[in-house]
Order: C-alpha cells, then structure tokens, then sequence
C-alpha cells in the first residue's frame, strides 16, 4: 500500500509570489504561442504580443524568415512598435534609431559623431522562434530543446489530422476571460472526469465518454476517444482526409492546445496567464484562407455556448474554493489503467507545476 497522491497546496495558485515566480522561470523558458503565420504574409509584416511579462514582436525578413525580437530599443529602451503593421525597417520613435528586419543596427541620427561607436555591435536581442503547422511558438531560454524533444510526435501526428494545415488560417479568435489560476484552467482541460457530469453536449455529441482517456506524450498530453455516433453531427464531416471520423486533442505543456474535430476541424485553446487569479482563454477556429465557414461557425458557438461556459462556471468556483480555510488538497483519482474517470493526467500537470516552481524557488 503506497499514500495516494494528493493535489497541490492551494498556496500554487492563490499566491501572488508564486504567479512572480513562474512568470520569472516557468513561463519564460518553456514554449509559447506567440502568433499564427498569416499574420506574418508579406516582407516587414510585424505583429506584437506578450510572453512572461515581455514584450515582443515577430516580424518577417526578406529572406522569407520569421524572427522574434524583444520589443526595445537599444538605444534607451523605448518600445519599437505596437500593435501590427508593415514596415520596411524597424524605426524607434523616440530618437530614431533604425534597424533592418534582421535586427541589426541600420543608423542612427549623429551617431557616426561618437567616436569608436561600432554599429555592427548592436542588435536587437532576437529570441528562440518555432514554427508548428503555421503557429509561431517562442521560448525566452535560449538553451531550450526543440519542440520535437517537449513533444515527440506531435507535429507528425496533427499532420496526418489536419494534412491541410498550410492552407489554414484563423476564421475567428474568442477572448474569454477567467477569473482563476491559469493552472485551475489547465486542470480542468486535461482530465475528462468531469465530462459526464458537467459537458452534456460534448459528452453526448462528440465523444465517447466511457473511451476518453489522455497519456503523457513526452511534455504533450494526448487525448484520444471514440466518437458518437456520427450520423447524429450537425455538419457533414467527408472531408475527403484520413481521421475525418474521430477526435483527437494535443494539450502542448503549459498553454496551447490543438483539438481536431470530426471532419478535420482545427480548433485550438490558448492560455496567456494575467495574475495570480485571472487568465485570458483564446479560442481558436481555423478554415481554409480564413473564409467564412457556416459549419466551423456554428461549432464555435455551439462549443462557446455550452463547454466553455460551463467551464468557466466550473474553474472559477474552485478558485474561490481553493481560497477557502475549509480547503485541505484531496487525494487525486489515479486509476493505474487510466480511462476517463481517472486523474492521472492531473497527476502529471500538478508534477510539472511543482517541480518549476520548486526549482526557482531555490534560484
């Protein structure tokens, strides 16, 4: 007889030095969804957004190359751009300091004034960048293993799922908002325990509960499940590609997900981390060149009108609970065959999360 295996301390998602914490190590060395490639088509495209608490942009070169540089200047650190745009080369606004798609210095206004100033000793400082099926990932250590070694066949896998993803782009982004830990969030997704219970819809009309089960692909949690049955879908899902007929979901450690849909349907969950109690949900729907598609559009408001909102009704009551001085963390429901009634999934997570906050707690 072993003690079972109790969840976290509350302390891992109600205290604000913790969220310090893994904004500082956790977040800023693991990989991130920065943005997706459409936003990137032509030469000086750029766009901005934030990881770990830094500003970013992603911008791509005339060598067709896509960079991610943190989001000021050399000079006296004024931010370079905002928002997205195209530019022929990157301009500060604050004393016009100019560089080139690469990062590299261009000019500067007298700076050939200043003796010994060498320009080809500043640079932008550029950041680890992958791209996934069309998705810019970023990783702020850059000592960081490739994707592949987080997540070992993951991107063969979504290929064979969706062998149209070059043609996809976003067909819309929803921003909900959650008032809870980012990792409440996170634990929620990745255990189907409460499936039945809770996901009326999604239990009776897409998958199979009783076959839900999720395992460990290296740092990916792979969900896999029969669906129901198909002729009861409200769309026709012949799309002509293999898997047209299943589920699959690919939970990438710690903040994005990609789901397929029966018909090849590429939807995605992206969590940024706001606070300590607070985290933004973009949910993502994709189709072919970003047009408009009545199928993939009433699936986003089926499935934000009915999984989503029960889950935010769902996390955002653990959250106060987990605030609770009647709170003392339960054992987790580990059944060593897995399947849908157990939390073995959670039992990673909750292991990931204590092991990067402990080691940065001792840094």
């Amino acid at each position: 007889m072993t003690d079972p295996v109790r969840s976290l301390d509350a302390r891992y998602y109600i205290d604000p030095q913790v969220f310090e914490i893994e904004r500082a190590g956790l977040l800023a060395r693991t990989w991130q969804f920065g943005c997706h490639r459409s936003e990137l088509v032509e030469t000086g495209c750029y766009t901005t957004f934030e990881i770990a608490g830094e500003s970013l942009f992603a911008i791509r070169g005339r060598d067709d190359k896509i960079r991610v540089f943190y989001n000021v200047c050399q000079h006296r650190a004024h931010q370079l751009v905002s928002g997205s745009g195209t530019t022929r080369v990157v301009v500060c606004p604050y004393h016009a300091w100019t560089y080139e798609l690469t990062g590299e210095l261009r000019a500067g206004p007298n700076i050939k004034a200043v003796d010994g100033f060498d320009k080809s000793t500043v640079c932008l400082n550029e950041v680890r960048v992958e791209e996934f099926l069309g998705f810019v990932f970023v990783n702020l250590d850059p000592d960081a293993k490739p994707m592949e070694d987080w997540f070992p066949r993951a991107r063969a896998e979504l290929t064979e799922w969706v062998p149209n993803w070059a043609h996809l782009k976003p067909l819309e982004w929803v921003e909900i908002p959650e008032n809870c830990n980012w990792k409440v969030s996170v634990e929620n997704y990745s255990e189907c325990y409460h499936c039945s219970l809770n996901h009326p819809t999604f239990a009776s009309g897409v998958v199979k509960p009783e076959t839900y089960d999720i395992q460990p692909q290296g740092q990916c949690l792979r969900h896999t499940t029969e669906c129901q049955s198909l002729d009861r879908m409200t769309y026709d899902i012949q799309s002509g590609f293999t898997h047209f007929d299943e589920y699959s979901s690919w939970f990438l450690w710690p903040m994005f997900s990609f789901q397929v849909y029966p018909g090849n349907v590429l939807n995605t969950y992206h969590w940024r981390a706001i606070s300590a109690t607070q985290v933004i949900l973009w949910r993502g729907w994709y189709s072919l060149d970003g047009e408009d598609n009545e199928a993939v559009r009433k699936l986003a408001q089926q499935d934000r009108a009915t999984t989503v909102e029960e889950d935010i009704h769902l996390v955002e009551s653990v959250q106060r609970g987990l605030g609770s001085r009647g709170y003392r963390p339960g054992p987790l429901v580990v059944d060593p065959k897995g399947g849908v009634n157990s939390e073995h999934p959670v039992m990673h997570l909750q292991r990931w999360m204590r092991e990067a906050i402990d080691v940065d707690q001792q840094t």
